[in-house]
């Protein structure tokens, strides 16, 4: 199967020519992306693609705007605007090239993100009578086709389904969503988002308002002193989120070093598909003086949830509305939020003071288990919070110190060293309290939760060397109390990773890295009985880039997983073997990738997660395991870059199976086809 691979990716190779690259990017979020670090992937990737389908002129580039992309390091941003202030506008951007410290890698990610524009600054003025004259706008749309059944969709008799209301999904199995952005300079922005998951009734039954999701906002910035307002859906983050954080700025363990001690971006429009993690209401930050800055928000908005004797026993996140179960829990609570910060942004010191109120029309009081005994409970949540970061030297004291309504506390500290603008050492140290009780928070660490948590984190980022990068780090962490699928108070667990990136050649890219994760997890024994033992995970991942000229790109990747319970109890194997290879055809404006994939996993437990090039927007890391292979093909059209067509089909086949999944989600047969249509119209 493997040799099959490659011989699919020599063959593409002789059928086109003048072929093309991805976005350079991609590969840093790759190279970052841990297994652990999955769930807030989705919202990073619509945000960083959409920085990419709209890039800043470099020329007239702020620090606000480089502090968006999470590859550069604070003194990299002061490199850029101090290279621009010194030697004037850049007239190319083989320029970058010139910026101390800035490294290969660095350089080709922030080309993504750039254009070479005119260097006259745009007034903070808006105006109104230029808008509808002088804007950008876009509409997107996508549709997933299934190339097969799962019985969610079957035909089930009216006997069977009052006995079983949940065995089948109320609408087809098509996702489509719809996105549509208007754009004026840098200041304004409106848009709207529509979608429709797959097995969510459309303009019938109980949904006739036609999609499940819409959001909308109205989004205007640095005019005057008013740095931003937000009207409809929006996010938030300040300090390091202990408070508020719903803008998932956090990018895990693996992100770049020299980006952990940067603060929250403040108030932010929302554009994504998510249908949990956002605000809905109105938010505004306004400059009181030259170094100060006061922001205020409101939300209020419904929320999923299952609501038994008047309490609120669970929150549900997923947003998906397909089963008779999930539409009793639609929209069933409502939560009021509100909250402000104060801002200081010194040269040398920057400080900032959050509080927020949270409120349910409920009491949030979760089904009683051994391991949710502190999880939130009550109405109401009231938290405050400092944020402060000192520079001094070559050295950067940063964290935020919080409090609940209790008095509980939850503080995470960060002391960075950066010996020369290549280098940096970071050490962590956090400490959330087991009863620390927070609603919309997100913030570093090891546990889901943001409490019962202690831990020492110590990382190393280096590109000394010209063509070589290292990075590494380890985290050493403790849980007070007990946990879910862990029946002990007070365990102990260890993480570290080790990467190294090497480019010979600017054409070519390598990397490796070796992760190893210990943590306590239950075990049951052959004899019923239960214990407590330390589960270990590795993984060894190797990656290969090649771009040996501008139209020309491919990728292989292979990936060793081992897990087991401590002294190899119960251990099991994982592996894949992957190759991608991108094209544009010659004689039409099209371009095209093909990948396959071979993975091999003796269980669900050494389970591999494989990243493949998607939609736009469309974040595309699936996890596998058992036998299997994995094949797909992306079509892209382009128009003069404003009528853009983009098609992906992929297929699964397992070999060591004759269904897929189980329930509702069940698939007859060892196939799994799907087809992907996207649209894009730009004037």
């Amino acid at each position: 199967m493997l040799i099959r691979v490659f011989i699919v990716c020599i063959l593409a190779s002789y059928t086109v020519v003048n072929l093309q690259a991805q976005s350079n990017w991609i590969e840093w979020k790759e190279d970052v992306s841990e297994a652990e670090e999955m769930s807030g992937w989705q919202e990073q990737y619509e945000f960083l693609s959409e920085l990419a389908e709209h890039p800043f002129n470099i020329n007239t580039i702020t620090k606000e705007q480089l502090e968006q992309l999470p590859f550069l390091s604070d003194k990299i941003i002061e490199n850029i605007l101090y290279y621009i202030y010194k030697y004037g506008p850049m007239v190319s951007k083989k320029e970058l090239l010139g910026i101390e410290g800035m490294d290969w890698q660095t350089r080709r990610f922030l080309e993504d993100f750039i254009y070479i524009g005119a260097s006259d600054k745009e007034e903070d003025k808006v105006y109104w009578k230029n808008v509808l004259k002088y804007n950008k706008q876009e509409l997107l749309t996508r549709v997933d086709i299934p190339l097969y059944m799962k019985s969610g969709y079957a035909d089930h008799s009216e006997e069977v389904l009052e006995k079983y209301p949940n065995r089948k999904y109320y609408g087809n199995p098509v996702y489509h969503n719809l996105r549509y952005r208007f754009q004026y300079r840098n200041q304004l922005y409106m848009g709207l988002t529509a979608e429709k998951d797959a097995g969510e009734p459309f303009f019938c039954k109980y949904n006739k308002k036609g999609y499940d999701f819409y959001s909308a906002y109205f989004f205007l910035q640095d005019v005057k002193k008013l740095k931003s307002l937000a009207i409809g859906n929006y996010r938030v983050s300040f300090g390091y989120g202990l408070v508020i954080n719903t803008g998932g700025f956090s990018f895990g363990k693996s992100g770049s070093l020299g980006t952990m001690n940067r603060f929250g971006r403040g108030i932010a429009k929302y554009t994504s598909t998510d249908e949990n993690n956002y605000l809905q209401g109105i938010a505004a930050t306004y400059k009181l003086k030259k170094r100060w800055t006061l922001s205020a928000f409101y939300s209020f908005r419904k929320k999923d949830a299952r609501v038994e004797d008047m309490f609120i026993r669970s929150l549900k996140t997923d947003g998906f509305h397909r089963l008779k179960k999930d539409m009793e829990k639609k929209n069933m609570i409502n939560n009021q939020l509100i909250g402000s910060n104060l801002t200081y942004n010194g040269k040398t010191v920057e400080l900032g003071l959050t509080g927020v109120y949270t409120v349910f029309n409920k009491v949030l009081n979760p089904d009683l288990r051994p391991y949710n005994l502190y999880y939130p409970r009550g109405k109401y949540f009231f938290n405050i919070g400092t944020n402060y970061k000192f520079f001094l030297h070559k050295f950067i004291f940063s964290g935020e110190t919080a409090f609940d309504k209790s008095g509980k506390i939850a503080t995470l500290n960060m002391l960075s060293y950066s010996p020369a603008v290549h280098t940096s050492l970071l050490l962590i140290n956090r400490y959330y309290d087991k009863r620390y009780q927070v609603i919309h928070a997100n913030a570093f660490g090891e546990n889901s939760q943001l409490q019962n948590e202690t831990g020492v984190y110590i990382g190393l980022e280096s590109s000394y060397l010209r063509k070589l990068k290292i990075l590494c780090y380890a985290d050493f962490f403790h849980f007070f109390y007990r946990r879910y699928q862990v029946d002990r108070d007070h365990t102990s667990g260890i993480d570290g990773l080790f990467q190294l990136s090497y480019s010979p050649i600017n054409s070519l890219v390598m990397l490796i890295k070796y992760s190893h994760k210990n943590k306590a997890k239950n075990y049951t024994s052959d004899s019923d009985g239960k214990y407590v033992l330390p589960y270990i995970r590795q993984r060894i991942h190797y990656q290969l880039s090649y771009k040996p000229c501008e139209i020309f790109w491919l990728k292989t990747a292979a990936e060793y997983v081992r897990t087991s319970y401590y002294k190899n109890i119960n251990s099991s194997n994982g592996g894949f073997v992957n190759g991608t290879l991108g094209a544009k055809l010659s004689f039409i404006p099209m371009q095209i990738s093909c990948s396959g994939a071979w993975f091999h996993t003796q269980s669900y437990d050494s389970r591999i997660y494989m990243y493949e090039p998607g939609l736009l927007y469309a974040f595309s890391m699936s996890s596998f395991y058992g036998r299997g292979s994995r094949w797909a093909v992306n079509l892209k059209y382009s128009y003069k870059d404003r009528f853009i067509i983009q098609g992906k089909w992929g297929i699964t086949c397992y070999n060591d199976r004759d269904k897929i999944s189980s329930g509702t989600e069940e698939i007859q047969g060892n196939r799994k086809a799907d087809l992907q249509l996207q649209l894009k119209v730009k004037w």
